[in-house]
C-alpha cells in the first residue's frame, strides 16, 4: 500500500501531534528551521508545542539563548540548538565558504583580513558584551578594516558565523545582536565527521519523512555522494518506499496521526513543511489543478494548508489593537473548510496576542 505522505510529514514535523512544550524542542529534533524571517520562525516553532504560547514568549527564548540563530546547512540563517550548533558547523561550514568564495574575492576577504576581523569581533564581544551589526561596523572602522558596512559586513560576520566565532546574541529592541559562541552555547562531546553526518541524516528524515535523498541534499546542502553515504550509516533505523519512480526514507516505526478533517494550517515564509523538500509535488496536488507548479517561488511565502495540501496564502498586516489577515486562496473551500482556515488565523492572533480581523 502506498504511504500517505503528507500525513506523515505533518506527524514527523509535530504538526499534527505533538508533545513539546519548549521551543527548543521542536529546533533539536528538527535539526534545524530555517529563519531569515525571524517573526515567520517564531510562529513556526509557537504552532508545534503543545500549549499555547505567545511571540513574547519565542523572543524570551531567543534573548536567552535557548535557540541560536546563524547560518548553518546553507548561506541562510537557521535556529538551531545550543548543544547542536558545533557539530553541525563542523560538517556544513566548509561547503557554505565554497560558495561563498566568489563574494568572499569579491568584497576582498583574504585570510589576514578574516583573521585581523575575528580577532576585532572576540576583543569587542568578550564577557557577554552582545552588538548590533552597525556597532560591529563601527569597531572594524577603529581598527582599520576599511569599508565595513554593507554587503562586505555581511560577508565578515557570516564567515564568523561559520567557523564559530560568533552566533546570535539578545536582541536590543528590535535590533539583532552578535556574541561570542564560546560564550553562548555550553561545550559537549566532539563528534567524528561520520558521527555528525549519521546525526543530521537521522534527525531529517526523522523530522521529515517520507523524503528523498535529493530533498535531503537541497536542505542540508551536502553533496549527493553524502547524502548516500549517511543513510548508509543509518540504514537499519529507516525503510524506503518508490513511489512514481522516487524512493522515500521514512522511520517505520512511526504511527502517523489522522487530524480530523478539515484542518488547516497557516504556515509562515520557509517553513519546514515545505522548505524542507526539493521536490513539493506530494503537498502540491491542489496547486497542479490549479496551474500551480510545486516549484512556484510563491511557496516559499505564507502558505494556507489543508489536510495537508497547500490550498493558498496568506498575508498579515499588523495594527496597534488587532491583526489583518487575507487569505489568498487558490481553489474553493466549503463552509466547513473556511471555518477550519478561520480558526488557524484565530490561532495566529492568540500567538501575537491580538484579534483577528479578516480582510
Amino acid at each position: 500500500m502506498t504511504i500517505d505522505i503528507p500525513r506523515y510529514r505533518l506527524h514527523n514535523q509535530f504538526l499534527s501531534q505533538t508533545d513539546f512544550t519548549e521551543p527548543e524542542q521542536i529546533v533539536a529534533a528538527l535539526g534545524a528551521v530555517q529563519a531569515q524571517d525571524y517573526s515567520g520562525a517564531k510562529w513556526a516553532l509557537g504552532q508545534r508545542l503543545k500549549n499555547a504560547t505567545t511571540d513574547a514568549a519565542m523572543d524570551k527564548a531567543f534573548n536567552e539563548g535557548k535557540i541560536l540563530r546563524t547560518h548553518i546547512l546553507r548561506p541562510t540563517w537557521h535556529f538551531v540548538a545550543p548543544e547542536d550548533i558545533r557539530w553541525m558547523l563542523m560538517l556544513s561550514a566548509p561547503r557554505v565558504h565554497t560558495v561563498n568564495g566568489f563574494m568572499y574575492r569579491q568584497q576582498g576577504l583574504d585570510q589576514p583580513i578574516i583573521k585581523k576581523s575575528y580577532n576585532v569581533l572576540e576583543k569587542a564581544l568578550q564577557g557577554s558584551n552582545h552588538l548590533t551589526r552597525s556597532e560591529l561596523g563601527s569597531a572594524f572602522e577603529k581598527t582599520g578594516i576599511e569599508k565595513a558596512g554593507g554587503i562586505r559586513l555581511g560577508y565578515f560576520l557570516m564567515s564568523a558565523e561559520l567557523d564559530g566565532v560568533i552566533c546570535s546574541g539578545g536582541r536590543k529592541g528590535k535590533q539583532f545582536t552578535y556574541a561570542l559562541l564560546e560564550e553562548r552555547a555550553p561545550k559537549v562531546k566532539a563528534l567524528t565527521r561520520e558521527e555528525a553526518l549519521a546525526e543530521l541524516t537521522r534527525r531529517y528524515f526523522t523530522g521529515r519523512g517520507p523524503a528523498t535523498l535529493h530533498d535531503f541534499t537541497w536542505w542540508s546542502g551536502l553533496t549527493m555522494a553524502e547524502a548516500k553515504e549517511g543513510i548508509e550509516s543509518v540504514k537499519p533505523q529507516f525503510v524506503s518506499e518508490t513511489i512514481d519512480g522516487k524512493t522515500y526514507w521514512f522511520d517505520p516505526s512511526v504511527s502517523p496521526v489522522k487530524e480530523k478533517s478539515p484542518a488547516a494550517h497557516l504556515l509562515p515564509n520557509y517553513d519546514e513543511y515545505f522548505i524542507g523538500f526539493k521536490d513539493r509535488s506530494a503537498i502540491g496536488k491542489v496547486a497542479k489543478r490549479a496551474g500551480i507548479r510545486s516549484d512556484d517561488p510563491s511557496f516559499l511565502a505564507h502558505v494556507i494548508v489543508l489536510d495537508g495540501q497547500l490550498v493558498g496564502g496568506w498575508r498579515r498586516t499588523l495594527k496597534k489593537d488587532a491583526v489583518q489577515i487575507e487569505f489568498l486562496l487558490i481553489t474553493e473551500l466549503t463552509k466547513v473548510q473556511e471555518r477550519a482556515v478561520e480558526r488557524a488565523a484565530n490561532q495566529y492572533g492568540v500567538f501575537l496576542g491580538l484579534p483577528v480581523e479578516r480582510v
